[in-house]
């Protein structure tokens, strides 16, 4: 593959190394430094000239930090005359900025947004959007990757003939009720009502989950507030198992641990988007690699192929 280039910033090194190995192309080495006025000096240390670049960099913890690495490496390609420029953003976290729920609220997606083109951003690779709106924050075209039949291929080596997908709200339910049809499971969804970024209130279950197999599918788990409410209430209808699955493994605050600890939580899957430190890591952690879905969907964006082709027929297992 010839006329790329591919930079990490130091969210998610492993990440973008595992991309390349897919690809094919080294991974181009990138220099960040910082000032004794605290302030970030970023250097991409290959050619630059006219080539096809990608900048792999989730916003992951601390994320302030790694969106001006961000934005300092999409200007530095831009000055090095870059032919195009396409941010690799598995993880947006400000996307979950994105509405005004009370007055004289920032909407952080739509301005995060902003800041990338301004910056130089082409275009932007992403998976798992907190929502649909976020697309339209973008003045630059968004290709959007999910991560579905990564969790599809992982989950089949059980029975699934008794299977639930349940959605924590009805928000994501479009999203269960797809996983759902993947692997030929029904559906259901919690009555979520949030008071705060860490209260939730689940009043209810709707659909079937007594006696069946239960897979809890998020998109994010951060707190593990919504999971945990979500645990009390499918507790009161029986069923016989639980796994909890998620795109974005963040588990802030300790969630992985009070997730795990759950006796009847038999498994929490959820992909490599964001690293999960190997100390936080428990037993019953599998770790799904999205590194084979970016990789081919920055080779289709190089040769100008279809990206939306990539979910038309089943990975071949």
């Amino acid at each position: 593959m010839r006329d790329i280039a591919v930079f990490s910033g130091s969210a998610h090194p492993e990440l973008a190394q595992e991309v390349c190995a897919h690809l094919g192309v080294p991974l181009s080495p990138t220099r960040v430094s910082r000032f004794a006025n605290d302030c970030l000096e970023v250097q991409l240390q290959s050619n630059c000239r006219e080539r096809d670049v990608f900048i792999i960099q989730p916003l992951v913890r601390p994320v302030q930090e790694h969106l001006v690495e961000l934005l300092l490496m999409c200007d530095a390609a831009r000055g090095a005359s870059a032919g195009r420029i396409t941010v690799v953003m598995p993880h947006y976290s400000y996307a979950r900025s994105d509405k005004k729920e009370e007055p004289r609220i920032s909407l952080g997606g739509r301005l995060v947004a902003d800041l990338m083109a301004s910056a130089g951003a082409s275009r932007v690779l992403a998976m798992t959007l907190h929502s649909p709106q976020v697309h339209g924050f973008f003045s630059v075209p968004v290709d959007h990757l999910h991560a579905l039949r990564e969790l599809a291929a992982h989950f089949r080596q059980y029975d699934l003939s008794r299977t639930t997908v349940v959605s924590p709200d009805l928000g994501n339910a479009k999203e269960a009720a797809a996983f759902a049809r993947m692997i030929g499971a029904q559906v259901a969804a919690g009555a979520k009502q949030r008071f705060a970024d860490d209260r939730v209130s689940i009043n209810s279950v709707i659909g079937e989950v007594a006696g069946r197999d239960v897979i809890v599918l998020d998109n994010e788990i951060a707190k593990g507030s919504t999971v945990l409410e979500l645990l009390d209430r499918l507790r009161e209808l029986g069923p016989r198992s639980i796994r909890v699955a998620c795109t974005h493994g963040l588990f802030a605050a300790g969630a992985l641990k009070r997730i795990g600890e759950q006796p009847d939580v038999l498994e929490i899957v959820c992909t490599n988007t964001v690293p999960v430190p190997e100390e936080e890591r428990t037993d019953k952690l599998r770790i799904l690699s999205i590194a084979p879905a970016l990789a081919e969907a920055v080779r289709r964006i190089h040769n100008g192929e279809s990206v939306s082709a990539l979910f038309d027929a089943p990975r071949s297992e």
